[in-house]
């Protein structure tokens, strides 16, 4: 669903650490920590990973799948536009 890898890309890409991801998922702070110490693919309960994933995709990050089309393939993340997720 989620690498380790594309987690930390977008957070890195909206400019937001792992408290402030945690709020816009609405899940504690531990568990974002817990995911991102996860080895490759992010291992959560599935609510709490599809939590995570829509908050980065409507502070505007696609994350990119396996097999997606893609310049050069591979996993990725991709900013879809510019976001307020700062704050």
């Amino acid at each position: 669903m989620i690498t380790l890898q594309q987690m930390r890309a977008a957070r890195a890409l909206l400019s937001i650490d792992q408290k402030r991801l945690a709020e816009l998922a609405g899940v504690s702070l531990p568990t974002i920590q817990r995911m991102e110490a996860s080895d490759g693919q992010v291992r959560g309960v599935v609510e709490t990973l599809v939590k995570v994933v829509s908050a980065l995709e409507r502070a505007g990050v696609e994350l990119i799948g396996e097999n997606a089309p893609s310049q050069t393939g591979g996993r990725g993340v991709r900013l879809r536009q510019a976001t307020a997720a700062k704050g």
